[in-house]
């Protein structure tokens, strides 16, 4: 149990390294929270102007997810254990205890979770993704569309035990609750494109 207890702290710890941050003061430029959506993520850095600065930041948010999850698996822990480790990762990167809990959306380290637990589940979320990025150019909707694909392709295509489906609902719960306003904007019209 101390095991458990110790890497779900870390868990929640290194996720709330927002690496957007981290990034964008290596390559000296704008902090990602003062400036289009104001959240860390990689979407936003991409906005500075500076892609290499945001592959690192989706690369490095995503590897957080990965690690985590694959340490636990490592260390024998059972389904519900690793997904409360996932969740913790998931929550350090949403609300990280060192930037007064205002981090990113999650999608990126949501993918390295799924990285970590089912590798054919991730790239098929990641195809969803790009698809509807590329068909409607919101990646607010492509993450709502995908993050809500995860558990319907986790329990009906690749009949993952019903702990892991059950991490996927949470995730994509709390991926649709950070998106909230971007959910609003799209009702609008509002929802800026990408060109």
């Amino acid at each position: 149990m101390i095991n458990q207890i110790l890497i779900i702290s870390i868990a929640y710890l290194l996720g709330a390294v927002s690496f957007g941050i981290v990034v964008s003061k290596i390559f000296k430029i704008s902090d990602p929270r003062t400036f289009g959506s104001k959240n860390t993520g990689a979407t936003n850095v991409m906005r500075s102007g500076n892609k290499y600065a945001a592959i690192i930041t989706l690369i490095c948010d995503a590897l957080k997810g990965t690690l985590v999850v694959t340490i636990a698996i490592k260390l024998n822990f059972t389904d519900y254990e690793v997904m409360f480790v996932a969740l913790a990762v998931l929550i350090g990167h949403i609300y990280p205890v060192y930037y007064k809990f205002k981090g990113g959306k999650g999608v990126a380290t949501a993918l390295g979770i799924l990285l970590g637990l089912n590798q054919l589940l991730a790239l098929s979320v990641l195809v969803i993704w790009i698809l509807v990025f590329f068909i409607f150019r919101y990646s607010s909707l492509s993450a709502i569309v995908a993050s809500l694909m995860a558990p319907i392709l986790s329990m009906y295509i690749f009949n993952e035990s019903l702990s892991f489906s059950i991490i996927y609902i949470f995730i994509a719960a709390l991926i649709i609750l950070r998106h909230k306003s971007n959910i609003n904007n799209l009702i609008q019209g509002a929802e800026p494109k990408f060109k």
